[in-house]
């Protein structure tokens, strides 16, 4: 294994360099691509975007993809977030069609796989008002009737639920034995009957609360194997959380590179703002962590892709922790050197600040992470 990119991957990265700063390098560009920053996701951009091929980078050729490594998928997310393309909806998406991948049937792999391939979002139903952290006490029903499933119950924070065709629902199917039990996945088209979507109004995110009344679901939506829902949600852990650090990564690496670039061309006392020791050490600690950060986020994604079937529990949250950790205190560090301006919307660290803070929240919390990490040594 070697942290070095091959000449491919280079490629890749370049070509979406430039394609981010061809299409959306400067803010009038991003305005007008998200309806002036009401949007976060940008459907021209993905549509570009699938042209090229990226959104499938790690997909099954068979429905759609180019096969790629998963390696590969988070050097474009890294990239995405880096170049602040608008579309926010892509991360979320790719966790979710790996989920399809590994466990949905032949007719929704089909179904689902291909218009990811294509550019279009889709979402993933875990967390209730009381079910958060604690994934396993959900109460949302699936009843097994004739033909089906019988859902009723409300999902929260659900990413993409406005713009998603289908979402991929974990609901209970069983009460009997532990609470990890019974839990069951299915495929539901939002446009079901019964399914209302409501969007909940945040800093920055597109999140829903999706309530299901009285939602017929055919059996043959179920994906994977009824009641082994939650051992299906633990296999794509490696991926969830490898995929929201390399996000976090580019997050990361974005704003040292904003900073760094603002504090040597802003002068005070007749010198710029960054030759002071007081914010050129903090930035060469900075710089240093964001390199340890890069080699561990790609080095755990490499190691997915040398052994998919493995769960990387120690490295896969070390990976999701440090990132996300390291985006908040880069884009922090960013407010407090910009000083003013690293408050105003023009200058967009603020937005880089409010899109960090999200990633040490979601895909578990840093909380959650670092209790992981301590089961994984014996404590």
């Amino acid at each position: 294994m070697s942290l070095q990119l091959t000449d491919e991957q280079r490629s890749l990265v370049q070509t979406v360099r430039e394609f981010a700063a061809r299409e959306c390098g400067t803010r009038e560009q991003r305005l007008a691509l998200t309806d002036q920053g009401r949007t976060t996701s940008s459907p021209e951009i993905a549509a570009k975007l699938a042209e090229l091929g990226f959104p499938g980078l790690s997909l099954p050729e068979e429905y759609g993809g180019s096969g790629g490594s998963l390696f590969d998928a988070c050097l474009f997310v890294e990239e995405l977030a880096y170049g602040r393309i608008p579309l926010a909806s892509y991360p979320v998406t790719l966790i979710v069609a790996h989920s399809y991948a590994r466990f949905a049937p032949e007719a929704i792999k089909r179904e689902v796989i291909g218009k990811v391939a294509a550019g279009a979002p889709t979402a993933i139903a875990m967390s209730e008002p009381g079910s958060g952290s604690d994934v396993a006490s959900l109460t949302c029903r699936a009843e097994k009737v004739e033909g089906g499933y019988r859902v009723d119950g409300q999902k929260t924070w659900i990413s993409n639920g406005h713009v998603a065709e289908h979402i991929l629902l974990v609901a209970r199917t069983s009460d009997s034995g532990a609470k990890h039990q019974g839990i069951t996945m299915l495929s539901v088209p939002t446009a079901t009957d019964g399914i209302e979507i409501r969007p909940i109004p945040t800093l920055g995110a597109e999140v829903n609360d999706v309530f299901f009344t009285d939602v017929f679901v055919p059996e043959e939506r179920l994906v994977g194997v009824e009641g082994q829902g939650w051992a299906q949600l633990i296999a794509g852990l490696n991926i969830e959380r490898v995929i929201i650090g390399a996000l976090a990564l580019g997050q990361a690496r974005r704003a040292f590179d904003d900073t760094v670039a603002y504090v040597k061309q802003r002068t005070q006392f007749g010198k710029p703002v960054g030759s002071f020791q007081a914010l050129s050490q903090r930035l060469a600690e900075l710089a240093t962590e964001v390199e340890a950060t890069r080699l561990l986020v790609h080095d755990v994604a490499q190691r997915v892709d040398e052994n998919p079937g493995a769960l990387l529990p120690r490295e896969a949250s070390m990976a999701k922790l440090k990132a996300t950790e390291l985006a908040k205190r880069a884009a922090l560090e960013g407010v407090q050197m910009m000083g003013g301006m690293g408050y105003t919307q023009e200058a967009g660290m603020e937005e880089l600040l409010r899109h960090a803070v999200v990633g040490t929240i979601v895909g578990g919390t840093s909380e959650i992470q670092k209790d992981i990490i301590a089961k994984t040594l014996g404590l």
